[in-house]
């Protein structure tokens, strides 16, 4: 539910606030170590940061897509490691719950969600199945009053801090498609239940992800999430509509930080005894920079508040993630380019937020996956 325009204003701020005088001064050390202070993390918890989108009755902020999407743009102007401290309990961690979980399970989990004391993990991808998600190896067998998980999930994110996995496994061994797939709520300990190392990975140092693995886990029956199988693979398509604006809101939040951080460095910074901001060419990189940002806020704010509305956006979310990853990449780009090679040092965090934002354009679906699911709506909308 939305909330009124003062305390969305006074939670902007609050927010703006906290990423420049909290955030923004250890982005260094956070990527050289590879962790975000637990302090940080329990301040977090103490802003509501973890509880965004979920209900008010469940002790959460409620927020509306539109509003939700708002606050994320504003935590993009740092890191993108430490909104995913919290960014799986607003998404992919809770939403199947939100959507289409029990009364039950929406009472006992959600309240803990929202308050940070336990973090959500969405455990869909395999070593053999990323983009095609249908085609997912993991199995649930009813045994008595249990089901018993086996297969590995791959490259999951918070799944070594995660005491909740979202989990989608194929319960109808018959039905090789999207229909044979329940989703499962497994809490962190459950018997047969591991965990791989932490991957080093290419950006986003804060952030850690790993293998998830099943062997003969055991959970009971009411951990199948809505009690009904065969309807785990369309909970994750419900899910990720969402997930892919707040993922776009990311990307214009990091695509704004590099643009400020471009346009300072470039009036700073002189060559031939002038800023090089007076330099035509690097104006045009700036002008470049600054016409995809507008393009791509303005979609994404307005696909939210047609998800508001109620609105099927299921083609208008794939466009926003689409274009705005591939956008902060673009952006990313030119602010190397900008800094020429202070851009490439460390010392100056360009190379850092570059190799950060490469991730966007793989998760949550590929580029590549977004113009199949585009091109796919309008033929769908052109037959009807």
């Amino acid at each position: 539910m939305a909330i009124d325009t003062e305390t969305m204003d006074q939670l902007l701020e609050t927010v703006r606030r906290f990423v420049r005088e909290r955030l923004i001064p250890i982005e260094a050390s956070v990527g050289d170590d590879d962790k975000v202070p637990d302090d940080v993390i329990d301040e977090m918890r103490g802003l509501g940061l973890f509880g965004l989108s979920i209900p008010e009755e469940f002790g959460g902020l409620g927020l509306s897509v539109d509003e939700e999407v708002r606050v994320i743009i504003e935590l993009g102007h740092t890191s993108p490691a430490f909104r995913s401290v919290f960014g799986t309990n607003n998404g992919i961690g809770s939403q199947g719950i939100v959507i289409d979980g029990t009364p039950e399970q929406k009472n006992k989990y959600l309240p803990k969600l929202a308050a940070g004391d336990i973090v959500g993990s969405f455990a869909l991808t395999e070593p053999d199945s990323g983009s095609d998600a249908a085609s997912l190896r993991t199995t649930a067998r009813m045994d008595g009053n249990e089901y018993v998980l086996n297969g590995t999930k791959r490259f999951i994110t918070n799944s070594p801090s995660a005491g909740l996995f979202t989990v989608m496994a194929r319960t109808d061994p018959a039905n090789k498609g999207a229909g044979g797939i329940s989703a499962f709520l497994v809490e962190a300990g459950a018997p047969g239940l591991s965990l791989g190392p932490r991957y080093k990975k290419m950006g986003q140092q804060g952030a850690h992800v790993a293998d998830v693995i099943f062997d003969n886990c055991r959970v009971p029956a009411d951990a199948l999430i809505g009690g009904v199988e065969g309807q785990g693979f369309k909970t994750a398509m419900k899910v990720l509509d969402r997930g892919r604006l707040t993922i776009s809101g990311m990307c214009i939040g990091n695509a704004e930080r590099l643009i400020s951080d471009s346009v300072r460095y470039a009036r700073e910074r002189k060559q031939f005894g002038k800023p090089i901001a007076d330099f035509q060419l690097v104006q045009a990189m700036l002008a470049d920079c600054e016409t995809e940002l507008y393009a791509a806020k303005a979609m994404v704010m307005d696909a939210a508040r047609r998800k508001d509305l109620g609105e099927t956006i299921t083609k208008e979310a794939a466009i926003c993630k689409y274009y705005c990853s591939e956008m902060v990449g673009r952006v990313a780009d030119r602010a190397v380019q900008i800094h020429g090679g202070a851009g490439y040092i460390a010392d100056y965090g360009i190379e850092r937020f570059y190799r950060d934002v490469r991730l966007y354009r793989l998760y949550e679906g590929t580029s590549q996956i977004q113009q199949l699911i585009i091109a796919r709506e309008m033929l769908k909308q052109a037959a009807e």
